[in-house]
């Protein structure tokens, strides 16, 4: 059957299009969200260079469910999924719509799972400080889907391959995390850039790789040394990358942005996949 005749309400009005790209966002501090800095001047950029989406699905590393859902809301809430930060970072609201239908046909799509559409999340941090600065006038639908944290690499690899319609109808896919996480590791004086040499080494490999298009070293990432489990001590936020290769076709690119390691034990460094 073909995935696209599912399309039949959100996507009627609409034509198949050229493939959108797709997105992994290194999107360390929350602070990105209100702050003009590299990270978030590029996420503006990145924006500018892409075709202007009819709607993002952002697969965040702060939705860790088990089981698989989806936001399902007219208008998701903004989610203030953390502490010790500036009044003004609690302040934010980025009041974007959702899309029941779209959640719907997403939810359809996914046959390896029952994916649940939820009424009770809304746009944390890992969303809606990267998606505010791509597009600031919150007028185009975004929705979560959350990550089982039951299942392994592999399995979101493959989950993101049933998203693949997706992209023909005008869907931004963007994965959010950071690619090497390790917070209780954190230095100070490095906040500002640098890393340790842990970290920058877990850093070239996963770029070589990612580059190469040799994905299945980034599924199997436990088995690449002590290295690489100082990079991911925890997977949630290492996971949304396997949603953006999970997507990538045979044909198709990776170039990087945002590389740059911080507080010596994280790094921004970013794919983009496609035109």
């Amino acid at each position: 059957m073909n995935t696209l005749s599912q399309f039949k309400n959100f996507t009627s009005g609409l034509s198949a299009t050229e493939l959108m790209p797709v997105l992994f966002m290194g999107h360390g501090s929350p602070m990105n969200g209100i702050e003009v800095n590299e990270f978030s001047a590029k996420w503006a950029e990145i924006a500018k260079s892409i075709p202007v989406p009819q709607a993002v699905l952002v697969v965040s590393a702060h939705w860790f469910t088990r089981g698989t859902r989806i936001t399902a809301m007219d208008f998701p809430p903004t989610i203030h999924d953390f502490g010790g930060f500036p009044q003004a970072l609690f302040d934010v609201q980025y009041p974007a719509p959702g899309n029941p239908q779209l959640a719907q046909e997403t939810a359809e799509l996914i046959k390896g799972t029952s994916v649940i559409l939820d009424h009770d999340w809304g746009l944390d941090h890992g969303a809606w400080s990267v998606v505010k600065n791509m597009y600031p006038e919150a007028n185009i639908p975004v929705l979560q889907l959350s990550i089982d944290y039951t299942k392994d690499a592999r399995y979101h690899y493959e989950l993101a391959q049933e998203l693949a319609a997706l992209r023909r109808k005008g869907v931004l896919i963007l994965g959010s995390g950071n690619m090497v996480h390790n917070l209780r590791m954190m230095s100070w004086e490095m906040i500002n850039g640098g890393g340790y040499d842990w970290a920058l080494e877990m850093d070239e490999k996963f770029k070589s790789l990612i580059l190469n298009k040799d994905h299945n070293p980034l599924i199997n990432y436990q088995q690449m040394g002590s290295a690489a489990l100082l990079a991911i001590p925890t997977p949630e936020h290492y996971l949304p990358l396997m949603y953006t290769l999970g997507l990538q076709q045979a044909n198709e690119e990776a170039s990087l942005f945002n590389d740059k390691a911080v507080g010596g034990s994280l790094t921004m460094t970013s794919v983009k996949i496609g035109a």
